[in-house]
């Protein structure tokens, strides 16, 4: 489904130009906007100009374009005039890992010393045997998706 045909997408509105955002990037195949939600100033979204609700559904090359512009923004908060630090680079994918707006998205979120930003886990380091096993399981199920392993 490309943007704003028949979805009831608030990026994809804004992809359309129908719905307002603060464009800091744009070409062929992405947009970049700052985030109305902003963890830290000059937080912002990167989104294909096409529709895709989770990661699963974004063409690979596609995929590859949203990390590289990614990059090169990031490149540009860190030399810019907004406070900037370090780069935090997310993509929440799937309800569980708190994605909100179902059209893919990386957030990059310029980072400062006392931002106030943190992420919390209760972490906890396993057995290299469980390390091991796991890798395994997620080697196999590349090679039967991808028909190759590349450990």
């Amino acid at each position: 489904m490309t943007s704003g045909q028949g979805t009831d997408c608030a990026f994809c509105d804004i992809v359309a130009g129908t719905a307002e955002s603060s464009v800091v990037y744009q070409d062929d195949l992405v947009l970049a906007f700052l985030d109305i939600l902003p963890f830290t100033p000059g937080h912002l979204l990167v989104v294909p100009r096409e529709h895709a609700p989770g990661l699963a559904d974004l063409d690979e090359e596609l995929g590859a374009h949203l990390f590289r512009t990614a990059h090169r923004i990031a490149r540009g908060l860190r030399a810019g005039p907004l406070p900037c630090e370090g780069v935090n680079l997310l993509l929440a994918d799937g309800a569980v890992a708190f994605q909100e707006v179902f059209h893919v998205h990386l957030h990059v979120i310029p980072r400062t010393v006392r931002d106030g930003v943190r992420l919390h886990a209760n972490r906890r380091q396993p057995h290299r045997a469980t390390l091991d096993l796991m890798a395994g399981r997620i080697r196999d199920a590349l090679t039967a998706e991808h028909g190759e392993s590349r450990a």
